[in-house]
Order: C-alpha cells, then structure tokens, then sequence
C-alpha cells in the first residue's frame, strides 16, 4: 500500500509504486515516478519529470528535479532521474537537465549529505559519498566509488574518475583521474588513492591485487611527477609497463579529457 500524509500534495498525474511513504506537507507534481519501497521525508518537493527509483530514502526538505537553472533552458520538458537505494539528507537539491528531453542522471546506492547541490546534465555513478555542501556544477561527472569531501566545489564540465576522493573545501577546476587523491585552492593530484583500498572492504580497490597497486604506483610518478607533456607520459607508461584493466581505464581518462587534468 501507498502511504501518503492527509497534509501531502501528490498529483493524480504522479505514478507512485506499492509502499512509497509520502510524509507531512511534501509536494510531488505532475508526471512524477516513485519505484517500489521509497520513503519522502517532510517538507520535499519532487518536481515534475522527475524519476525516483526502489528504496531510496529522501529526507526533511530535499528538492528534486527542479528547473534547470541554466538561462538556455525554455521551460521544455527534461528530466531527472535517480536510480534505486539511494539515501538523499536533509536540503540536496537537485536539477533536471536543460536541453529538451535531456537528464540529470544520478545511479544506484548513492549517499548524497546534507546540502548537496547537483546542477543541471549532472551525471554521477554508483556508490559515490558526498559529504555536506558538495556542489556539482552543470554537467559534472563524477563516476563510480568516488568520495567528495563537505564544501567541494566543482565547476561546470569537470569529471571526477571512478575511486577518486577529493579534498573538502576544495575548488575544481579540471578533472581528476580514478583512483587519484586530490585536494587544494585550485585542487591538483596529491597521490593515489589507497586508503579505500585499506578500510573498506567493499570498496572496489580493496577488490585490486597487490600488482595493480605494484602497476598504479610505478605508472604516477612518470604520469603525474614528471616535466613531460601528459601525452608523452601516457605513451611511456604504455611503452614500459605492463597494464591492466585498470590502469588502461585511466590512460583513457587522461586521454580523453576535455578541460585538462589537476596536475
């Protein structure tokens, strides 16, 4: 059964799965979806177009799916959707995306602390952290496993790569690589990103074996300490050190950068 507070306002026009639980003076509008098992806290506004999948928990006074905030957007149809198992804290924000029929994506088993802001055509992976006031500007990517510390600011277009952890309170202003540590005013590559690896069971490096880290840590230095151009390090790394999946995951990340690496 659904569970919706007398002093709730949920649209006819709202799609709401068996045992969603809508709490007091919530709002969801038109053409919204709500999967099986998920909990609207108080005082949460879920705005049209906005797709919320299971078991997501979404707390006291988050708005979801508002409008893009971007000038360009005309009030057009857009979307944003959020995966399944999601746990959303008090006051994130988050916005659909600007073109016509275009989304703001957000995955699967995301914590997301209070204050998060996710702009307009974000996309953000699976089992990602953010911790208080993490701000995403328009279309970041932050992919899988990443961890954002409270008070990051991320400017529009940055990616942050899978297993990632980046600073709080740091600006960022060009991506960060997978399985990097990044920090600072601008933010740049601090070392590899092993703590995951060493206190989290579950994490996907703790999942590496000891000769991708061995390939990881030989592969930095030449990468990200030396005086060559990025892409002549790229291609010593190719040259010279037998790769992995992984480490060819993040050649590619370097290779395809668009606002350049935090070096």
């Amino acid at each position: 059964m659904v569970k919706i507070h007398p002093t709730a306002i949920v649209s006819p026009k709202a799609e709401l799965d068996d045992e969603v639980e809508i709490a007091a003076y919530s709002i969801v509008e038109d053409e919204v979806r709500i999967g099986r098992g998920t909990t609207i806290g108080p005082h949460v506004q879920i705005c049209r177009f906005t797709q919320i999948g299971q078991e997501c928990q979404i707390f006291f006074g988050c708005s979801i799916g508002n409008p893009s905030k971007d000038l360009k957007h005309g009030g057009w149809r857009s979307y944003a959707k959020i995966g399944d198992r999601n746990t959303l804290r008090e006051y994130v924000s988050i916005s659909r995306a600007t073109g016509e029929d275009d989304t703001t994506a957000i995955g699967d088993d995301n914590l997301l602390m209070n204050w998060v802001n996710i702009a307009h055509d974000a996309t953000v992976g699976n089992q990602t952290i953010m911790a208080n006031f993490a701000t995403l500007g328009g279309h970041v990517v932050v992919e899988d496993y990443a961890r954002l510390g409270g008070h990051a600011a991320l400017h529009p277009f940055v990616r942050i790569g899978k297993c990632a952890m980046v600073g709080a309170c740091s600006k960022f202003v060009k991506d960060i690589p997978p399985f990097m540590l990044a920090d600072g005013h601008p933010a740049r590559i601090r070392g590899l990103n092993l703590i995951g690896r060493q206190t989290a069971s579950n994490h996907p490096m703790a999942q590496f074996d000891l000769e991708t880290v061995r390939v990881l840590k030989k592969s930095f230095p030449i990468l990200f300490r030396t005086n060559v151009p990025l892409k002549q390090a790229i291609q010593t790394v190719r040259q010279e050190i037998p790769t992995n999946v992984e480490v060819d995951y993040l050649l590619n990340f370097l290779e395809t950068s668009e606002r350049g690496i935090a070096l």
